[in-house]
């Protein structure tokens, strides 16, 4: 089957995929453009777990100051390399995560910290499992898995802080 330039273009500014990745999901889904998408939302997740155990030492700290400046929050993202740690795509992730941080107020980074009592709170307490706030059919941590795709890097969110006027911080 024949894909057409405009199908490929118009996928690719949807997903941000590579144009070779878009054009083979097309042909492998017949053209269907919902089809495509979830096999490229598969073959990201697949490419990101392959990823999992590069290290990551560059990246970005990024801050989210609410316009009333009385939240704001402090997020610690790190990828691979300063060029990705650099890119515009990247920079609005971390600006998105630090927003999601002082929105949501998170305890954890993800459901792995949680205890076994906690377990079923994880969307509420882990910040990769909570619906993100600009896009409520994704999750932070699938956005993550996007950005990854992306990159073709890992990226982890190391850790956040997040503040508030009046709120009490326990030791």
């Amino acid at each position: 089957m024949k894909i057409s330039v405009d199908a490929i273009k118009t996928l690719r500014d949807k997903t941000g995929a590579p144009v070779g990745s878009v054009r083979s999901a097309l042909e492998e889904a017949k053209g269907d453009e919902a089809k495509a998408k979830e096999i490229l939302t598969r073959k990201g997740f697949e490419a990101a777990q392959k990823r999992a155990d590069r290290a990551a030492s560059a990246g970005r700290i990024e801050s989210y100051i609410h316009h009333d400046g009385r939240m704001g929050a402090l997020v610690e993202i790190a990828c691979e390399t300063d060029f990705v740690g650099r890119t515009p795509e990247f920079q609005q992730f971390c600006r998105d995560v630090a927003m999601q941080v002082a929105s949501q107020n998170p305890t954890y980074v993800k459901k792995e910290s949680l205890s076994a009592q906690q377990a079923d709170q994880a969307k509420q307490l882990c910040l990769l499992e909570q619906p993100f706030i600009k896009n409520q059919g994704q999750t932070i941590g699938q956005y993550l898995t996007e950005m990854i795709a992306k990159t073709g890097e890992n990226i982890i969110v190391k850790r956040f802080a997040r503040f508030a006027l009046g709120e009490t911080v326990s030791a």
